[in-house]
């Protein structure tokens, strides 16, 4: 019979080391609670970001943007909506495609006409200059009014 040794602990095994070097950085047994909770809230978080992302595709209100969106830019924003372009061997499909319109708001349209090519800041650019021309043409219409009711009120005749 083989003598036991008093305070030598046995050799580990590959497996019981394995597991002593899982508990010790965080995944022993005691923890698969907390690795499948963190599972749970990892696979709600997608599903939610999902469905956003989802809806986002698919709805009538366009992205949350924290801005508001100007008057003239809502006014273009059928130009930049989701078309269905029919495949190219298509050509009935391609028919209808030309008789709907076609590809309008892209480069070139059926019209045959290149759209200039505006980045953001010259689209701002130019609503600038616009609102800038009507506050303008107010302040001017403004002041002839004022000039032809002093002259009305001296006696002239002014049409």
């Amino acid at each position: 019979m083989p003598r036991k040794r008093f305070g030598t602990p046995e050799p580990k095994t590959g497996l019981q080391h394995a597991q002593y070097f899982l508990k010790k950085i965080g995944l022993g047994p005691n923890n698969y609670y907390f690795w499948k909770q963190i599972g749970k809230a990892l696979i709600c978080t997608y599903a939610v970001m999902g469905a956003a992302w989802l809806y986002n595709e698919t709805s009538p209100l366009g992205w949350w943007t924290l801005k508001p969106m100007p008057k003239e830019e809502r006014e273009m924003a059928h130009l930049y909506e989701r078309r269905e372009f029919p495949w190219p061997g298509d050509e009935e499909a391609m028919e209808e495609f030309v008789k709907r319109g076609g590809m309008i708001g892209t480069t070139i349209g059926p019209k045959g006409m290149a759209e200039n090519d505006m980045d953001e800041s010259d689209y701002k650019k130019e609503l600038k200059n616009k609102k800038f021309e009507q506050e303008a043409q107010k302040l001017w219409f403004r002041m002839r009014n004022e000039v032809i009711a002093e002259l009305q009120e001296k006696g002239f005749e002014v049409e």
